[in-house]
């Protein structure tokens, strides 16, 4: 049994656990703001001030605080923009925003979450000018390959955009991380593996696998209050992880095995808010299969 875990990538580069601090910068996206659409994306429940995001120096602090007692006085940590489009913005708002969080000597790395779509020269060279300073990495919510489930949750641009965005960004020096999800309705394991090894094929440094969850207030949750999306269970989950995960390159850092949205707003499945339950499944599994990372390629 392997598969290349982003715990075990960090230990390796940094000889300790490494801790990531969810960090606000009051970005929002253009799926929001009327650029491209105001609902967002179909799983998408908008939660969080866009504006109201705070100095971010008192965000890692907070953040900080919150792990203190597994970090320790020595810990390291990954300054992590997590909500929403976090490259949307004017170019030097951004540069402040990412060069504070970039600032204390125990962040070790800078993450941003984005979309493909919003990565203008301008942001490029920006990024690419920080990652001389420390690790920069970009995450990339692409979610799937397959044109009718991207129209499906209303994702907003074309499979060229992505390949472009990664090009892009490997080109500058960047780490690129992907986003897919797991069970969008109409996929079935094939289809979801065939994304997979569309990812690794791509020049991805890294994937993030989520699990389609039901958030309260989204427009997901009502197509499946009306009984229009099938949710997968726990088992057609691992299989569907187990697939993914043999499809995957063995160099591509796996960073996450599955998702979960806030507890008080999940609907579906329920099985996915004992976030401590699922992986202890997959591992099961995992070392039950004997799954290998790669093994399918």
């Amino acid at each position: 049994m392997y598969w290349n875990s982003l715990n075990d990538a960090l230990r390796r580069q940094y000889g300790t656990k490494v801790y990531k601090l969810a960090l606000s910068s009051g970005c929002t996206c253009p799926n929001r703001d009327g650029t491209l659409g105001s609902r967002g994306c179909i799983f998408c429940d908008g939660a969080g001030a866009f504006a109201e995001a705070g100095p971010v120096r008192q965000q890692i602090e907070a953040a900080k605080a919150r792990v203190a007692g597994k970090a320790g006085p020595d810990g390291k940590y990954i300054a992590y923009f997590q909500s929403f489009t976090n490259t949307y913005g004017p170019v030097e708002r951004l540069r402040a925003l990412y060069t504070e969080a970039m600032a204390p000597d125990e962040i070790a790395a800078l993450s941003i979450a984005t979309r493909p779509d919003c990565l203008g020269p301008e942001v490029l060279a920006l990024l690419e000018e920080l990652g001389r300073q420390k690790p920069v990495w970009v995450e990339l919510g692409l979610q799937t390959i397959h044109p009718a489930s991207a129209a499906y949750i209303r994702r907003g641009y074309d499979l060229p955009v992505y390949d472009r965005a990664v090009a892009q960004l490997k080109a500058a020096g960047i780490t690129v991380v992907v986003h897919q999800i797991l069970g969008l309705p109409g996929e079935n394991r094939e289809m979801m593996a065939e994304t997979a090894r569309y990812i690794g094929a791509s020049g991805a440094d890294g994937v993030k696998f989520h699990l389609l969850h039901v958030l309260r207030g989204t427009d997901l949750a009502a197509r499946w209050a009306a009984g229009e999306v099938p949710i997968l269970t726990l088992e057609e989950y691992i299989d569907a992880l187990e697939a993914c995960v043999r499809s995957t390159p063995r160099h591509v850092v796996i960073h996450r095995l599955t998702g979960d949205g806030a507890k008080r707003d999940l609907l579906a499945p329920l099985w996915s808010g004992d976030k401590k339950r699922v992986l202890n499944a997959v591992h099961r599994a995992f070392a039950l299969r004997n799954v290998e990372q790669g093994s399918d390629l």
